[in-house]
């Protein structure tokens, strides 16, 4: 009898446990849906962390100061190259927008009259919504509506820049601090793989960001000189536009390539199609030579799970989840090979072939703790 009442209390010890484990993992997922955006908020600061203590740890060799001061002296340096950048090209990208603003509609309208020669055209003109529709559809209100909500999200994400940017820095001068309070969470016996793990994630974000910088400004100045030697009007502006979006892989190049065939679609159907020839091949260009170059020191990544990736997180969140799909998911595949294909599988093959095929410069990398 005894035995069996001390049978039935462990019995009832683990069911109790079970219920708790659910409950709390409900609670989590609930937490994690209702405070996600937040979540991906934090994540672009560790991103930006990552990228002014990477800039910092450069700049140690021949500043000998702490961290602190160097990460403030590398953010300062920033703004004021932005402030500067401003400066000098506000003035020619402003006009340069407003051209692109009121030469759209019209190459718009002329790619719809070229379209209605042809049968296909047509009946792909009278799917879309007609011009007396869409001005039936303006009314006050909905303008009133709309023009409080367009300065309440500009609002919105001028906070959260500013957040995000004290966030980064606070990240990137005491990151010791955080480091070892994650480490924390976890028993002792496995604090070394749980910093092993997040070294890893660093060092792969870090590569990620120095290859999608190199990349940003590989495109935007290619696609500049391409598009001034065809003479495209707004080649600056479009050059900018290319290099910005093509920090959102696979969308991103083709959201700035539709304003530049366009444009060039006033002057001639033949001048878009030069035009869609240099987009495609800055494209294979970069594709070829920089990101070759990032797969060898970050994780590479299935194009088809990075374009679902993207769709979901886009869906969810909108720009931003779009904007950090990319990092985020290689982050994922971090975790996801440390610690469930070798720590539960304890599958090390391909580690292995990864750790005989490095140089032996990427050994000696500096780590978040250093």
């Amino acid at each position: 009898m005894p035995i069996a009442s001390s049978a039935e209390k462990e019995f009832t010890r683990r069911i109790l446990v079970a219920v708790a484990v659910v409950c709390l993992t409900l609670l989590g997922l609930t937490l994690v849906y209702f405070t996600f955006d937040i979540l991906l908020l934090i994540f672009a600061a560790v991103l930006l962390a990552i990228f002014l203590r990477g800039l910092a740890e450069i700049l140690r060799r021949w500043v000998p100061l702490g961290e602190g001061w160097l990460v403030l002296i590398v953010a300062t340096l920033i703004v004021l190259m932005i402030a500067g950048a401003v400066v000098i090209l506000a003035p020619s990208v402003a006009d340069q927008a407003r051209e692109l603003r009121a030469d759209i509609p019209r190459s718009v309208q002329q790619a719809g009259e070229g379209l209605s020669r042809y049968s296909w055209g047509q009946a792909l003109i009278a799917q879309m919504p007609s011009a007396d529709d869409l001005m039936a559809k303006v009314d006050p209100a909905s303008m009133i509506s709309r023009v409080g909500g367009y300065f309440s999200s500009t609002l919105g994400a001028v906070g959260n820049f500013f957040i995000t940017i004290l966030l980064a820095i606070y990240l990137a001068s005491e990151p010791r601090f955080y480091y070892e309070g994650i480490q924390r969470f976890f028993p002792v016996n496995r604090r070394a793989r749980v910093a092993e793990i997040l070294n890893s994630i660093y060092d792969t974000l870090r590569w990620w960001l120095i290859g999608k910088a190199g990349s940003m400004i590989f495109i935007g100045l290619l696609t500049w000189i391409g598009l001034s030697i065809l003479g495209i009007p707004l080649a600056l502006t479009l050059g900018l536009i290319a290099g910005l979006l093509s920090f959102i892989p696979n969308f991103g190049p083709i959201l700035s390539a539709i304003p530049a065939i366009l444009i060039a679609f006033i002057h001639s159907p033949i001048s878009a199609v030069y035009v869609l020839a240099i987009y495609v091949g800055v494209q294979l260009i970069e594709s070829n030579i920089v990101t070759p170059i990032i797969e060898r020191e970050t994780v590479e990544l299935a194009p088809v799970v990075t374009i679902i990736f993207q769709l979901a997180l886009g869906a969810m969140i909108g720009g931003l989840g779009l904007v950090l799909a990319t990092p985020l998911l290689a982050m994922l595949v971090v975790i996801v090979k440390m610690v469930y294909f070798e720590d539960v599988l304890g599958d090390r093959s391909e580690r292995s072939t990864v750790a005989e095929a490095a140089a032996p410069s990427d050994e000696a990398d500096d780590a978040p703790t250093s």
